[in-house]
């Protein structure tokens, strides 16, 4: 997977985030929780930096110290509705 190459200039949504994540988990996107926490699952830390840096070049001003406080799929979703308002 291509961690390293923006999408889009939108936040992502529920789905795409799955889809970001499953692979690094590796689970199917539809087995990804939503409350779980992503660390405890195998996301590691350089796995994070990639994900904020890919959308930091998409423009999307990610805090990383935010994902990594709500290491969730709620919580980062929760951050990326953040982005919207």
């Amino acid at each position: 997977m291509d961690t390293d190459s923006p999408s889009s200039t939108q936040p992502p949504g529920e789905q795409e985030l799955r889809e970001l994540l499953a692979p690094l988990l590796d689970s199917r996107p539809e087995d990804v929780p939503r409350d779980a926490n992503l660390i405890l699952l195998g996301l590691t830390s350089i796995d994070m930096m990639r994900l904020v840096g890919r959308w930091r070049r998409a423009k999307l001003p990610v805090v990383f110290e935010e994902l990594a406080a709500a290491p969730t799929l709620n919580g980062w979703l929760a951050h990326f509705d953040g982005l919207r308002a």
